[in-house]
C-alpha cells in the first residue's frame, strides 16, 4: 500500500535525500507504508532505511519490519565534515563559493569511523543478530550548514545546524553481526581489556569505548572478568 506522496519527505534533509537516491535501484519504490511504518526504499522484498541520526527512534520500527521482510539500515558517518556558518539564514550557499553570501567554511576537528556506529547500536544492541537485518555504515565527507540562533545559549556558540550535505562517499562497510565489528578490533586487544583499551584500538574517545563494551556484552561476545582500579576488565566469551 502506497503512502501519500511526500509523507516522509516533509522534513527530509539533503543528506538523507541524496543517500536515498543512491540506494534506489531501478524499479524500486520510495516512501511506502509497510506494517504501519513509512519506509524509505522498497526494492522487491527488501526495505532500505536511511537514518542519519541516533537509532533510538528505530527500536519499535525495525523489529516490526523484520518480522516479514529483510531490512538494510544505511547510516552515514562523516570521516571529514566541513562546517559552513551562514550569517544570512535566507541566503543560498554555493559549495564552490561558501563565503559568497557572508558565510565561512572550516573543517571540523572531529573525525568519525566505522566504529562510530557503536553509539547508535546501544539503542538496538541485539538487533544485529537478526538474520533479516543488515547495517551499512557509509563513510562520507559532509558539509553541515549552520545559521545563527538567538535562543541557543552562548556557551554552545549561538548556532543551529539546519542541513547536512553529502560531498563524497569514501567507503561502505556492510555489517551483518556484532562479530563483524569486533573482528576489526580483536587483534588490537589484550586477553583482558578495559573500555580504555577499546577506545585506543578504535582511536576514539573513552565514551565510545564504553558504548562498544556495552554492545559487545549485549551480543554475548565479551564478559566482565575483573577490575583494574575502578575500571571493569573484559575478556572474550568462550564459545
Amino acid at each position: 500500500m502506497s503512502s501519500p506522496v511526500g509523507i516522509g519527505e516533509l522534513n527530509e534533509r539533503s543528506l538523507h535525500r541524496t543517500l536515498k537516491a543512491l540506494y534506489a535501484a531501478p524499479g524500486s519504490l520510495s516512501e511506502q507504508l509497510i506494517d504501519g511504518y513509512v519506509v524509505d526504499v522498497l526494492t522487491g522484498a527488501r526495505i532500505i532505511e536511511i537514518h542519519t541520526g541516533g537509532f533510538s527512534r528505530l527500536k519499535r520500527k525495525l523489529p516490526r519490519l523484520l518480522e516479514s521482510r529483510s531490512v538494510t539500515l544505511v547510516h552515514p558517518i562523516a570521516k571529514d565534515r566541513f562546517i559552513i556558518k551562514r550569517t544570512d539564514p535566507a541566503g543560498d550557499i554555493k559549495r564552490t563559493d561558501p563565503a559568497g553570501d557572508g558565510a565561512t567554511r572550516r573543517k571540523s576537528p572531529k573525525h568519525g569511523s566505522v566504529f562510530s556506529v557503536f553509539a547508535g547500536l546501544t539503542s538496538i544492541p541485539k538487533l544485529l543478530a537478526h538474520p533479516n537485518f543488515t547495517l551499512e555504515a557509509v563513510i562520507t565527507v559532509e558539509e553541515e550548514i549552520r545559521v545563527p540562533n538567538p535562543r541557543r545559549n552562548r556557551g554552545r556558540g549561538g548556532w543551529t545546524a539546519i542541513d547536512r550535505r553529502l560531498v563524497e562517499v569514501l567507503e561502505t562497510h556492510r555489517i551483518e553481526s556484532m562479530g563483524d565489528l569486533f573482528a576489526m578490533l580483536d587483534a588490537c586487544l589484550p586477553a583482558a581489556f578495559t573500555t580504555a583499551d577499546l577506545a585506543s584500538a578504535m582511536h576514539a574517545p573513552r565514551r565510545l569505548g564504553q558504548q562498544a563494551a556495552f554492545c559487545l556484552r549485549e551480543a554475548g561476545l565479551v564478559e566482565i572478568c575483573g577490575k583494574t582500579g575502578n575500571a571493569l576488565q573484559y575478556r572474550r566469551c568462550k564459545r
